[in-house]
């Protein structure tokens, strides 16, 4: 047994409406890398062993990891180039960084830098694209399972509109499959079908894709694949799937006619969506991926966050390496509320949190096992240093409330907020001082 005894916050949602726990003196009891139990440190200490050791943070608040529900390892190096807009980007950077992930060594290189990124920004979760190459997906599971973390990701699937040494033309079902037989539901480990986006698969691609979606379902006793896309992230690329794609209805049609959304689908971006499209998404019950950095940073647009609540569509927040430009959650629930607040939405912290926490593990059907810290759920969690910095230390200091706290946190946070990360209990990140030590 395993205690931790920290200011704790989490989110939770009940009745559609998402609420949250809070302990100002809080105690979390883990064994076998689970929650036993989690309150009032006053409380909770009756039932302990007299004698048990207790780990201690001060001036710190415990939560669950960052869940970041859609970005791209591959991209690690091309974060912060600068592109006229999302198909220029494409070409000029990403496609020609990502032919050189044939080398599994480099696959590994940038692998390991990507995911030292993820934990020293206190995400302990995330749903990454690879590449076409098996060999970048290889790399992606096998460092998630060195770092103890749930993760999911899969390769992409492009067999037109892409450099030829990106084309997985007659590969492209056979390549996945094996994948998903070797590393699906490999320990923490989850598959997701990811075809890039609808300009670069052909409609046969596209069936391809949707007949691994409907070999491996979800069950009573196991997880299906997972299925991750683009869509409607600009206007220059929703003109291209019209040409295309003539005899669709909309960019969703396309997906939804090939029988690739459903509760397992996650669509990054949907900066565009018509509510024809929302209304469809809704009852598919897809899910949406949220990417305010990389949609500010390219010029893309913004997203309209109050048609999540008017079609009841589950979404969260993600950085979209690396169009979007910082590893970060807290600099995305930042970008997230001045996008929100340019459509005339309000986003509340607590709204913010949720959508970063167990808002991110339910559109990643894992909000059975993370995402908040309640019983039995896997103890992957963070603590957060309140006196990180002296401007965090100082604003805080004047907070009154719990909810100004998080937006304090979520508007100046960043990295060094992070002190350290826990992943089924066990630590695997701490900062000292100007040190850092990944476990």
């Amino acid at each position: 047994m395993k205690l931790y005894r920290s200011a704790i916050f989490y989110c939770t949602k009940k009745s559609g409406v998402v609420d949250h726990s809070y302990f100002e003196d809080g105690l979390m009891l883990v064994d076998n890398g689970r929650v036993v139990d989690i309150g009032d440190y006053s409380r909770l200490i009756e039932s302990v062993d007299v004698g048990a050791p207790i780990t201690q943070f001060k001036d710190s608040i415990l939560m669950p990891g960052f869940v970041d529900s859609h970005l791209h390892y591959p991209q690690y190096n091309v974060i912060a180039s600068y592109g006229q807009n999302l198909l220029e980007w494409l070409n000029t950077f990403t496609f020609p960084e990502e032919e050189r992930f044939s080398n599994g060594e480099y696959a590994y290189e940038v692998g390991n830098l990507f995911f030292d990124e993820l934990i020293r920004n206190g995400t302990t979760t995330a749903m990454a694209f690879c590449t076409t190459h098996k060999l970048s997906v290889d790399a992606f599971f096998s460092i998630s399972k060195e770092r103890k973390m749930r993760m999911a990701g899969g390769k992409v699937l492009m067999d037109r509109n892409a450099p030829v040494g990106l084309l997985d033309i007659d590969s492209a079902y056979k390549d996945s499959k094996e994948m998903i037989e070797k590393w699906h539901n490999n320990g923490r480990l989850s598959y997701a079908i990811t075809p890039r986006f609808a300009p670069t698969s052909t409609t046969n691609q596209l069936d391809e894709a949707a007949k691994l979606l409907a070999e491996y379902p979800n069950s009573s006793n196991c997880k299906g694949v997972m299925m991750q896309s683009h869509l409607n992230e600009s206007s220059e690329e929703i003109g291209w799937v019209k040409k295309l794609y003539p005899d669709y209805r909309n960019y969703f049609d396309v997906y939804d006619s090939h029988k690739l959304t459903g509760t397992n689908s996650v669509f990054a971006h949907c900066v565009h969506n018509t509510d024809d499209e929302y209304m469809r998404m809704s009852d598919t019950g897809s899910s949406v991926s949220i990417c305010p950095n990389s949609n500010l940073f390219l010029g893309s647009g913004l997203f309209r966050f109050d048609k999540l609540h008017k079609y009841n569509i589950k979404a969260s927040l993600s950085s979209d390496i690396g169009g979007g430009d910082s590893f970060s959650m807290f600099n995305v629930m930042n970008q997230a509320y001045k996008v929100a607040k340019l459509n005339g939405y309000d986003m509340s912290p607590f709204e913010a949190f949720y959508l970063t926490t167990l808002g991110g593990a339910k559109v990643l059907n894992m909000d059975d096992c993370i995402g908040s810290l309640e019983k039995n759920k896997e103890a992957d969690f963070i603590v957060l240093d309140l006196k990180a910095t002296p401007l965090i230390s100082n604003r805080i200091d004047r907070v009154k409330n719990l909810e100004q706290l998080l937006f304090c946190l979520m508007t100046l946070g960043d990295d060094r907020l992070v002190s350290e990360v826990y992943t089924m209990g066990e630590c695997i990140y701490k900062k000292n001082g100007g040190t850092e030590d990944y476990g």
